[in-house]
């Protein structure tokens, strides 16, 4: 089957569906005859439920209310302006919550904000053929995203996306949002020296990024691996979910190694409160991130590392609800 959308791109479009056109190419993405449910979102996710359309889905895009990320008039204008210049507007419907009959249609359901936490109450109504698409690798599962347990009783597959796949390719984007985060800290990024705490496979990517802006890099596996030193930074990237926060113990242990470093939180739990006397220095971002939540998003680089995870995740569903043949290192992974 051929995807619905052209891969040649237009001029005159804008640069966010070149970049939706170029990735369905990439990936062969074809969700022909497939209805898929996703949410409706502002700035670079606004892509997500376009991208289902353009690549031949009848999609249900759930919207709601935010404080941080606009109204649901919002992503519904946001959404559907995106996909009336691609021409896929008509085969996209957006409300406030998902039609049971829709739930029962459904081929794939993605693991967006809008849509969280799937429950067992929603799980219960899809087909047994739908599956759940995760827009992240199975590794980085969060368990209250969505009822697992609730997954594997009713036979639902759950399908998550090699983000280091060189046709998605997410994960080099890792060392780029780390120094934008740096910076928005107001740290001079080349000559900084920095202590990473990094336990996962996160840790490459981050540390090159940082290496390439200039950056003096040394990774450690956790709190008491840093020695003493003239550090500058300590950026936490442990993962959430086999780690608890760092609490206490940990947070002095650092502050007596690295006196004069900011603390820098790009993924991984911190009790704030156990910070003496509030960290030394600095730590940012000034507000805590949801447990287990990364505290920067792709699209403070922009919507391509967006299209390339959103894109990449319906790949990986899709691979998964045609029963096409899954290799090691391929899109798709199951969870």
């Amino acid at each position: 089957m051929t995807p619905a959308a052209r891969p040649a791109e237009n001029p005159s479009e804008p640069g966010i569906l070149c970049s939706i056109r170029r990735r369905i190419e990439a990936l062969g993405l074809d969700l022909g005859g497939m209805t898929v449910i996703t949410e409706a979102a502002t700035g670079a996710y606004a892509c997500t439920a376009p991208i289902a359309a353009m690549a031949g889905a009848a999609v249900h895009a759930v919207a709601r209310d935010t404080r941080r990320y606009g109204s649901f008039e919002d992503a519904v204008q946001a959404t559907l302006s995106l996909a009336e210049e691609a021409g896929v507007a008509h085969r996209i419907t957006v409300s406030r919550s998902i039609d049971p009959h829709v739930l029962k249609s459904c081929d794939i359901i993605t693991n967006s904000g809008h849509l969280r936490p799937i429950s067992a109450r929603m799980i219960a109504q899809l087909p047994e053929r739908a599956v759940l698409a995760l827009m992240f690798e199975a590794w980085e599962f969060r368990a209250p995203d969505f009822d697992l347990a609730a997954c594997r009783d009713r036979g639902i597959r759950v399908a998550a996306v090699n983000e280091r796949h060189p046709d998605v390719g997410v994960f080099p984007f890792l060392g780029p949002l780390c120094v934008r985060l740096l910076k928005d800290a107001g740290l001079p990024v080349p000559g900084l020296r920095v202590a990473l705490l990094c336990d996962n496979p996160f840790a490459p990517f981050i540390g090159q990024g940082l290496r390439t802006a200039g950056a003096l890099v040394s990774t450690f596996p956790d709190a008491g691996s840093v020695p003493p030193g003239d550090w500058q930074a300590v950026v936490v990237a442990l993962e959430p979910f086999r780690n608890p926060p760092l609490g206490a113990v940990e947070l002095r242990t650092l502050a007596a190694r690295a006196p004069r470093a900011s603390l820098v939180q790009f993924w991984g739990d911190i009790d704030r409160a156990s910070a003496p006397g509030g960290w030394p220095t600095l730590i940012w971002p000034p507000n805590a991130p949801l447990p287990g939540h990364m505290a920067v998003l792709l699209s403070a680089l922009g919507h391509e590392p967006v299209v390339r995870l959103q894109a990449g995740g319906l790949r990986a569903a899709e691979i998964v609800a045609r029963g096409l043949p899954m290799t090691e290192g391929g899109v798709a992974e199951l969870l």
